[in-house]
């Protein structure tokens, strides 16, 4: 037989490769959803569960780089605090077990993303002014959130180290908490008004002619 897949990429190609798979499920969310012709907000969040999976694995190898806190917030917004909880541990768990490695800290991710998700639910009147997202006040949000995040992971350090260790801790770790911020700026710009608007249009349950909200803030 011959090994035909045996060869391998540099980490350069490598975040190419998966730059354009990511793109490529994207694309495939926003065309399928134009598929959807009734209200199905499940879905969406099963969709949306799915790309900040995918999202946080394949652009591992930028560090501290991935969508999912941005999408979480959006979630917060849109479906506030009880789905922006559930899709953080959905995220967490999943790419914790398949790749990234689980262990205490999945908690603290877990923690961590429904903090961010509570609080885009908590301003969502802020962050969403007459059914469009105020990108520059989401871009500041965001970046404060990936420091929130950052830190309140940071914390899983103290099931076994004391404050004096956490502080140096969280200094050393600031270069990767402006990357997170950084990324999270140029995902509101990229991806808030599409995500927000395919979110928007899927925010309700048709039940034959009633009409009843997913949750209530």
């Amino acid at each position: 037989m011959y090994d035909f897949h045996n060869f391998g990429l540099t980490p350069l190609q490598d975040l190419v490769l998966n730059i354009v798979i990511l793109s490529a499920l994207v694309l495939a969310i926003f065309k399928g959803e134009k598929r959807i012709l009734n209200s199905n907000p499940l879905l969406i969040l099963a969709l949306v569960t799915v790309f900040c999976i995918a999202g946080r694995i394949l652009l591992q190898p930028l560090p501290n780089v991935q969508p999912v806190t941005v999408t979480i917030i959006l979630v917060g917004i849109y479906y506030r605090s009880p789905w922006a909880i559930a899709v953080s541990g959905l995220v967490a768990l999943s790419t914790n077990l398949l790749s990234l490695g689980h262990g205490p800290w999945t908690f603290f991710q877990f923690v961590g993303w429904s903090v961010v998700g509570i609080g885009g639910s908590i301003f969502a009147d802020k962050l969403l002014i007459d059914g469009r997202i105020a990108l520059n006040r989401l871009i500041a949000f965001s970046v404060l959130s990936a420091f929130a995040f950052d830190w309140i992971v940071s914390a899983s350090i103290l099931l076994n180290h004391d404050f004096s260790v956490f502080y140096p801790y969280l200094i050393n770790g600031l270069l990767f908490d402006v990357f997170h911020a950084l990324g999270n700026a140029v995902f509101v710009v990229l991806l808030a008004n599409p995500l927000g608007e395919l979110m928007s249009r899927h925010r309700t349950v048709n039940r034959g002619f009633a009409v009843s909200e997913v949750v209530t803030s």
